[in-house]
Parts: C-alpha cells; structure tokens; sequence
C-alpha cells in the first residue's frame, strides 16, 4: 500500500512540473510576440518630423552697384560656413566668410561688424575700389579696408563720397610705390600674422602721427603722401624685427 502511494504521489508531481513548464513557456511566446508588434520607443521617435530649421535673414547691399545680399547683422547662426577663415584682434576672435563677419557668443555665432583697425591678408570675393585723394578704399558688405603693411585694415569710411573711377596715373604710381609685401620667416600662423601687424601698426602710428585708419580731411594731400611712406618704413622695421621680410 505504501509503494502504491508513493507513486502516485510521483505522477502528480511530475503532472504538476510539465503544466508549470508550458504555462511559463506560453507567457515567454507572448512576450516576445508583444514586444514585436510594438516597436521601442526609439524607433517612435525617429519618426517624429522635426521642425524645419529657421532661415537665415539677409540684407542687400546696394552700394556701388554690388549687387550682393549677406547675412543681416545682429543675428546668431549655429554653425559657420566651412571655409571661414579666423582673425585676431586684440585678444578677441573673429571669423570672415564671403564679405560677411562672426564672433562667437554663447554657443552660437553673432553677425557683426568688424571693428576699426581689424588687419586681416585678405579681402573679400566681392568688393568695390573706391578712390579718395589718391588712395584706394576697398567696400563690401558696409565696411571699407584700405591697404597697409602687407594685407589690409578696416577703417572708417572716406571723409566724403569716394568716387569709383581711377586717379590720375601719377597718383596711382604713387601708390604702388608704398605697396608693401611681407613674408612670415619662421612659418608664423595667420593668426599670428594678424596680431603682429597690429602692435607693429600701432607703434608706426605713435611713432609717424600718422594712421590710416582714421584719415582727417584737413590734412593735405601731399603730407599724407610723405606720413604713408614714413610709416610704411616704420612698419617694415617692427615686421623685420618680429621674423618677417617686408619689401
């Protein structure tokens, strides 16, 4: 009698385990077609539509006849165009890109004007010559740069309406003669370059009276001539001291 009950009890409990195995195995064949029918959450977002970014204002420039539209002034754009190019300035950054001008703010970039006395070695795609007393003015996008100690500075408008025919060929003689070209020595970076024509900018003001960033109309013509030549020659010697050629 006890043999008997003992196997009973055995096909009970082995009943009872083969029910609990497919009843554990039918809820993980649920799950799983559960989990199929109903994509992650991941999968739900990447098929929200996003908003469209926000277009870029500009403005037109119709000064001297460009023709041309730059990004308006003012406003932050979150990335740069690739082929922007970086200026020192003092202990400030700034980026040039296609006439137009950045400085960083906040993780964005504000379109700003370049500020006075900014010297970069190059000048915009598209800008216009304009002559005032025998010197040429180069315009794009409201500023105007004039030529000094190998590149370029941005200075304030011309005293009056620059006109946009050449001088007369004396006077244009006149200023190929104080062109100058520099050369870095030591394989100086650009930033570089741009903070050494400035101090040595600087100190060829202090030293000559005379700064081409701010032109006062009431000097006459042929003192600027011989305060340009004075001070390009003090601008080569602080470049050639600085590991520079200047010719």
């Amino acid at each position: 009698m006890g043999v008997m009950t003992s196997k009973i009890s055995f096909h009970q409990y082995l009943t009872i385990g083969i029910f609990i195995i497919l009843f554990l195995g039918a809820g993980f064949f649920g799950a799983i077609q559960t989990a199929q029918a109903d994509p992650p959450k991941r999968s739900r977002e990447q098929t929200v539509k996003r908003s469209p970014a926000p277009q870029q204002k500009t403005s037109a420039d119709s000064r001297y006849r460009p023709n041309r539209s730059y990004p308006s002034r003012g406003q932050a754009v979150r990335s740069l165009p690739r082929d922007h190019r970086v200026v020192i300035h003092g202990q400030s950054r700034y980026y040039a890109a296609h006439g137009s001008w950045y400085r960083p703010y906040r993780g964005r970039y504000v379109v700003v004007a370049p500020p006075i006395g900014l010297f970069v070695s190059f000048l915009p795609f598209a800008y216009t010559t304009i002559w005032f007393r025998g010197m040429p003015y180069y315009y794009a996008n409201d500023t105007y740069y004039t030529g000094t100690g190998g590149g370029y500075v941005v200075v304030e408008p011309p005293p009056a309406d620059g006109r946009e025919t050449p001088p007369f060929e004396a006077d244009r003689d006149d200023v190929d003669d104080n062109r100058m070209f520099v050369y870095p020595r030591h394989n100086q970076s650009e930033e570089q370059q741009a903070f050494d024509r400035y101090e040595c900018h600087q100190w060829a003001a202090d030293e000559t009276g005379y700064d081409p960033t701010a032109l006062s109309p009431e000097v006459p013509t042929h003192q600027i001539r011989l305060k340009r030549s004075d001070y390009q020659r003090a601008m080569s010697a602080c470049l050639d001291s600085r590991g520079y050629t200047a010719r």
